[in-house]
């Protein structure tokens, strides 16, 4: 019959082997901060402003009792929610071939603060990529870069996560917009 002491220090050891193999457990090392692949795109957003149905880009689908649905809303656009089917391209060039479509929608969510939330994806179908990125997360517009999430993707981003950082990379008014889009993907399949 083994003693009080054999006994503890047994429980001790299994314990000890039970911790430590959970933290031996086969996880990504601090190492994996470097990307596994990045791209950079540009998307020009062309809003519909009651005169240019040909070129527009975007339209405003929802807006506060006191905006309509041609010109953005008074204090930072609040309330102004707008979906976009933007072409992407490799170069700042609005003409440059596109590469896919940035699809999705804005939502203006702050009347004190010029800011938005967005929720999109970049869909390819082109030589070099096929399928799907996705994104979402908050665009506080006055900062110079703003960090998004890749939160998944089809095709040859399957599953794919990590940062996007955003840029706006020129603007007229509020009818044209551009973003320079860095895209930082950490878990790639």
């Amino acid at each position: 019959m083994r003693s009080k002491h054999q006994t503890s220090t047994l429980f001790l050891t299994i314990f000890l082997l039970l911790t430590l193999g959970c933290f031996a457990s086969p996880r990504k090392s601090i190492r994996s901060r470097i990307p596994c692949k990045e791209m950079v795109f540009y998307f020009h957003d062309i809003i519909y402003n009651g005169k240019n149905f040909k070129n527009a880009t975007s339209a405003i689908v929802g807006s506060p009792a006191w905006g309509n649905h041609t010109i953005l809303a008074n204090n930072n656009h609040f309330g102004d929610v707008v979906v976009f089917d933007d072409p992407i391209t490799l170069d700042n060039n609005l003409h440059s071939p596109p590469v896919g479509r940035a699809q999705g929608l804005y939502i203006y969510d702050k009347k004190e603060i010029f800011t938005s939330w967005l929720a999109f994806s970049f869909v390819f179908n082109s030589t070099a990529h096929k399928g799907s990125i996705n994104f979402a997360g908050a665009d506080p517009l006055m900062n110079k870069t703003r960090d998004i999430s890749v939160i998944g993707g089809t095709g040859d981003f399957f599953m794919a996560r990590g940062v996007a950082t955003l840029m706006t990379d020129s603007f007229e008014g509020e009818v044209y917009f551009r973003l320079r889009v860095d895209i930082k993907l950490y878990e790639c399949w």
